[in-house]
């Protein structure tokens, strides 16, 4: 992934408030939802748009569908900006 499809993933305010759900859990559609209070076709457009840009895994289980958040494509895209906009300040903390 690029850091202008990370940065358009991030872009949207239910977008992080729902990786900030995912963020070290396994979470379905309606929990989300309820957490939320975001509509179910919103979260699941916006689960579609994280899971296109890597930042969201799925697994099965019946007919539910769970999603976590993806923390190594996510620090892998930081890292990027961070290489692209801050190089000196990633040179400095690898030199501390």
């Amino acid at each position: 992934m690029n850091s202008v499809t990370f940065a358009k993933a991030m872009a949207d305010n239910t977008r992080q408030q729902i990786m900030h759900l995912l963020c070290c859990q396994w979470i379905c559609v309606g929990d989300i939802v309820d957490q939320t209070g975001v509509s179910q076709p919103t979260v699941s457009h916006h689960l579609g748009i994280l899971r296109v840009a890597g930042l969201v895994s799925t697994r099965r289980e019946g007919k539910q569908v769970f999603y976590t958040l993806n923390q190594d494509a996510v620090a892998v895209c930081c890292g990027m900006l961070m290489q692209n906009f801050a190089p000196e300040k990633l040179e400095a903390d690898g030199e501390s």
